[in-house]
């Protein structure tokens, strides 16, 4: 027995299109763009009345007999379908022997093979005139409910189900929807393009008002579907003159108007009417017509009270996403900034159901010491609102953690732990600890403005894009570490994640962005782009962009690769000044004589800068006080101390600050180097040495000669601290200034 589909040469003939189209009990009709004849199968001659006749591309489809009270809907077919809808309903046609025949149609697009519509392809059979409008109303009601089906979002549903009534059932149709007590209007379609004039009928966004009595008003309150059979014969009050006026001018003939009824709860109303707008066999609705616009409500409810479910759910998840994100970006010297975030589009025609595509990405900027800023990017695997929960509080944590001022390596190393940390407790059926910590990639980086120098680490994640002269490439990153949360048991994180340098070139941006950027969901034909192909697509349009601004680059990459995102999507983008920062440095010997040095060096400095009197006065004092200490502690011959004396081990760093006897000469080779930067509105201080012992603020008693120092520190300047370095520590401060002058 052969496979199905291996079929001899002479049975692979009669399926061929052309033997199949002359076999088919139904007429098939294509016409071009401009409603001329191409084909029509022999089906179709003998349903025409055309029989031994050819198409000819000069012949139109007005031609097939179709009655000339019936051109209008023959218009509106091309119309519709040229626009790529799908069109069905019913015709007069004379066939050529004179006799007349009920002809029902189905309209599609004929596409090219790039998707383009080239023109119509008319599908047509022979209709009863008994049972013909409820196969016409069960037909549509069938599709609306298709369309209805994948409509995730109000506006789009409302779009949908106005675009399938108007014109195959309705010439007008209001959709109007309650928000909290007041009924406002959300949809206004018409048939033929004609829109009502400016003042008559209420625009999309009015509030609705119907008078008491009127037909609108009764469905509302009674919560059912009231139908108007004949205006001509009926009386009700109008919203306005103007509403009546215009209702007399269109010739308004009927109409029927359905609650939206969900869950007991009342949405809002339906309102469709006919009018001599449209030539059709029944200007008017009956009791036929209520009942099926009844159940199109129903559907339409249901459909609407979906939407505004996911759109909140969606709303809610997407609020929680961005209020864990930074609300406002830092005012950074010698860099600009600038960021985006988008939640993949719902996977609802995928086979995953309606989903909130919001997740873990996240980006922060981070104002660490002396000017200098912290710049992360990462990403939780995961969507919904557990990992934008997870995110939250790993962004807490890795904001924590820099501020202790350690290298991008150790930060991640830190992180990496705290993933474990809060991974959610579970146990096996033996009460094992199962816990499986969540799988983070992120990328840390601390930039200085002033000497241009980038220091990172990664953990698993996409390298920067690096913009500059033109090109756009990756960044080189030589040590790419594993993940968060999946490094093997025994492996200390210290070996995992490993600290680079860099120098960025004046004016370089950098494109940070987690994975939604380049994962694209599979086009119509199937086709998945690879990662390869899509970054190369974001490198080319990126590379013309290098010498704008930031905006615009977080824009442009936004949309830089074509595709529906697979995947949500955090970009940051980050540009570096090119003119260089106002900076001095020099380095001093440890000696109490360079005090007053370091205090001359800075007044000199703050004097160049034009920074007020005032805050350089204060500036200098803070810079004595550090530079003191210092000094005092980098000795290394022991100071001699009056009126003290001390029992037992030497007393800690930090509770010696400021003690008596600094002015005594103290030899020593040590040094220390002193660091002075200036930005938009604050100038920092950097004292650095080689003591790795870390200050803090002491309780100085009420007769104690030292131990305030760091206190005129702390309350005198915006913010100071400590970090330490390859060589010792470095304590600094802020002094904020007017601007410059």
């Amino acid at each position: 027995m052969k496979r199905w589909g291996d079929l001899p040469q002479d049975a692979a003939d009669h399926l061929a299109a052309g033997s199949v189209l002359d076999h088919a009990e139904m007429a098939v009709v294509v016409t071009d763009r401009f409603s001329n004849l191409l084909y029509w199968n022999p089906f179709a001659e003998k349903l025409f009345g055309r029989t031994g006749q050819s198409p000819s591309r000069e012949t139109s489809v007005l031609s097939l007999g179709i009655m000339e009270k019936d051109h209008p809907l023959a218009i509106e077919l091309a119309k519709h379908v040229l626009k790529g809808g799908v069109w069905e309903g019913t015709f007069d046609v004379k066939r050529g022997d004179g006799t007349i025949v009920y002809v029902r149609a189905q309209a599609v697009p004929l596409r090219h093979s790039s998707g383009a519509v080239t023109g119509i392809v008319i599908l047509a059979r022979e209709a009863l005139r008994s049972n013909e409008r409820e196969k016409d109303r069960f037909g549509l009601l069938e599709r609306i409910g298709e369309r209805l089906a994948g409509s995730l979002y109000v506006e789009e549903t409302l779009k949908r189900v106005a675009e399938m009534l108007v014109p195959q059932f309705a010439d007008h149709c209001f959709i109007e929807l309650m928000e909290g007590d007041r009924l406002v209007r959300r949809v206004s379609q018409h048939v033929q393009g004609w829109t009502p004039p400016s003042g008559t009928w209420k625009p999309v966004g009015a509030e609705i008002r119907y008078p008491s009595g009127h037909y609108a008003d009764t469905a509302l309150r009674r919560q059912e579907t009231i139908l108007v059979e004949d205006f001509a014969t009926s009386s009700y009050p109008a919203s306005n003159e103007n509403s009546a006026r215009l209702c007399g001018e269109i010739g308004m003939t009927s109409a029927i108007v359905a609650p939206l009824l969900v869950r007991g709860e009342t949405l809002g109303l339906m309102y469709l009417s006919l009018s001599n707008l449209t030539d059709r066999r029944s200007p008017h609705y009956d009791a036929f017509d209520r009942d099926f616009v009844g159940a199109i409500a129903t559907r339409v409810a249901l459909a609407i009270d979906n939407a505004l479910l996911f759109e909140e759910e969606r709303h809610t998840a997407e609020s929680f996403q961005k209020h864990l994100l930074p609300r406002a970006l830092p005012q950074l010297d010698g860099l600009t900034i600038a960021v985006r975030y988008y939640p993949a589009a719902p996977l609802v025609s995928h086979g995953q159901g309606i989903q909130t595509q919001v997740g873990g990405d996240w980006y922060d900027v981070i104002p660490l010491s002396a000017g200098r800023v912290g710049i992360v990017i990462g990403d939780v695997e995961g969507r919904g609102a557990k990992a934008a929960a997870i995110m939250g509080q790993l962004r807490a944590a890795l904001r924590a953690f820099a501020q202790d001022d350690k290298s991008p390596a150790d930060i991640l190393a830190r992180l990496d732990e705290w993933t474990r940390i809060i991974a959610t407790p579970e146990q096996d059926d033996n009460g094992a600890d199962v816990s499986i910590p969540p799988i983070v990639t992120c990328q840390y980086l601390v930039y200085d403005a002033w000497s241009r120098q980038l220091s990172f680490a990664n953990a698993g994640h996409a390298p920067p894009l690096l913009l500059v002269d033109g090109q756009c490439v990756e960044l080189d990153i030589e040590e790419v570490g594993q993940p968060l949360g999946v490094r093997a048991k025994g492996l200390h994180a210290d070996l995992v994640y490993k600290e680079e340098t860099r120098t960025l070139p004046p004016g370089a941006a950098l494109l940070l962005y987690t994975d939604g950027l380049v994962d694209r969901r599979p086009s119509r034909d199937g086709r998945m782009p690879t990662d390869e192909e899509t970054l190369g697509v974001l490198c080319d349009k990126l590379a013309k962009m290098s010498s704008a601004d930031v905006e615009r680059i977080a824009d442009v990459a936004t949309v830089a690769v074509p595709g529906e995102i697979d995947d949500d999507m955090a970009i940051l983008v980050v540009r570096s000044s090119d003119v260089d920062l106002d900076v001095e440095e020099r380095t001093f010997p440890a000696q109490p004589i360079m005090v007053s040095e370091a205090r001359r060096m800075a007044g000199e400095a703050f004097a160049s800068w034009n920074v007020p009197e005032e805050r350089a006065e204060l500036a200098c004092l803070l810079v004595s006080e550090v530079v003191t200490n210092v000094v005092l502690h980098a000795a290394t011959a022991s100071v001699p101390r009056r009126e003290l004396v001390v029992e037992g081990p030497p007393l800690p760093f930090e509770e010696s600050w400021d003690m008596p006897g600094f002015e005594d000469e103290v030899v020593g080779d040590k040094e220390f180097t002193l660091r002075l930067r200036r930005g938009e509105e604050a100038v920092w201080v950097e004292v650095f040495d080689q003591d790795l012992r870390l200050p803090r603020i002491r309780s100085a008693g009420e007769n104690d000669e030292g131990g305030r120092g760091l206190y005129l520190v702390d309350q005198l300047a915006r913010r100071w601290g400590s970090r330490p370095t390859r060589e010792g520590k470095a304590v600094w401060f802020e002094i904020p200034t007017r601007g410059r002058q």
